[in-house]
């Protein structure tokens, strides 16, 4: 039976990538060598991490002169507390959007270093949308903006560019490299964990624009420092295999091209929409406009709650799996990442039909 891969994270890769990964971890490249036991100091991994760094500023649109590109460890979670540890002096100011569970983390963790304002928030609403940014209330342009471009939990997007009077600090890691890109010169830093568009969990992207790092008083620990990994390619021991599943994810990226890509995802998307808005059964969770492309997020409507376990059995049955919406919110989610096929989105909506057929 084809499986459908609607996983939230550790998410589909490209079949092509899954299956180099596999090669290499039995013998790379020919050398009859595991990639899992080269030293990372061999210029066979040296090569591959300086490639995956250079060939993710090229993808984003962003000057090697000017960013830098790191491969870190800790996840996203990490750098809730590593930005502001390297960014917010104590008694600055940081502006925080909040969109929903991710940035609510990372609000808190900043909160230990510095002031923080929301300039926008849709918590009350159940972050069914994404909040306009309003800075009018600050005295003075805050230290940085965060910002969290897809929230993969509640399945909000933004879709415009945001502007702020200050550097933006976005997490990515639910839509990097899901389009082109556009203009980030405004952008001071971004960051991703690794496992939805880039590669294999494992390894955590920071890219950072090096002209704002050592402006805080405060000493910093030596690996949460984002100079040391600057200077050092390689500071400590990296997750080597998860850096060459970047670069794999990355190549297959290029060969694609993000404009294709692009019309890819929005074509999931709207064919997956199209069915929640016009199936009785189904309602959305987030309102039009702030829809995410990559996590969408659905319920069936008032009535048939009692009815969410014989959908997910029927999907599974289907072979659509990891449609069960996150604990937090319930309901259904399908993420639809860069790699998953408009195949699996048709299968998935054949099961809605049949759920209706057979309920409605």
């Amino acid at each position: 039976m084809k499986m459908h891969n609607f996983c939230a994270g550790p998410s589909i890769l490209p079949k092509v990538v899954t299956e180099q990964l596999a090669r290499s971890v039995v013998d790379h490249e020919g050398m009859g060598l595991s990639l899992l036991e080269l030293s990372h100091r061999s210029d066979t991994f040296v090569k591959i991490i300086s490639e995956a760094k250079s060939l993710l500023l090229e993808l984003m649109g962003l000057d090697a002169e000017e960013y830098e590109t790191l491969y870190l460890t800790g996840g996203a979670s990490t750098q809730f507390y590593q930005v502001p540890f390297n960014l917010l002096n104590e008694g600055q100011t940081a502006a925080y959007l909040d969109t929903g569970r991710w940035s609510a983390k990372a609000i808190k963790e900043a909160k230990h270093f510095g002031n923080v304002a929301i300039v926008g928030s849709a918590a009350n609403s159940g972050y069914d949308h994404i909040p306009k940014a309003d800075f009018s209330r600050l005295e003075e342009p805050p230290a940085y903006l965060h910002i969290t471009t897809n929230n993969t939990v509640s399945g909000s997007q933004i879709h415009e560019q945001i502007s702020a009077p200050c550097p933006i600090v976005a997490d990515m890691s639910s839509d990097i490299l899901s389009k082109p890109m556009g203009d980030l010169s405004g952008h001071g830093l971004i960051y991703a964990g690794a496992q939805k568009n880039i590669g294999p969990a494992g390894t955590t992207i920071v890219i950072v624009k090096k002209s704002l790092l050592g402006k805080v008083d405060r000493a910093i620990p030596t690996m949460i420092d984002y100079r040391t990994h600057v200077k050092n390619l390689m500071f400590n021991t990296p997750p080597v295999i998860s850096i060459y599943g970047c670069l794999l994810t990355l190549r297959w990226v290029k060969e694609q091209g993000l404009e294709q890509i692009q019309k890819n995802n929005a074509a999931k998307a709207a064919l997956l929409y199209e069915e929640i808005d016009r199936n009785p059964l189904f309602r959305a969770l987030v309102k039009e406009g702030s829809r995410s492309l990559m996590n969408v997020t659905f319920d069936l409507v008032e009535g048939y709650a009692d009815r969410s376990e014989s959908f997910l059995q029927l999907a599974a049955e289907a072979g659509c799996m990891a449609l069960a919406g996150h604990r937090s919110v319930g309901g259904f989610r399908a993420s639809l990442y860069n790699a998953l096929p408009l195949e699996s989105v048709a299968a998935l909506v054949e099961v809605m039909q049949a759920f209706t057929a057979k309920h409605g």
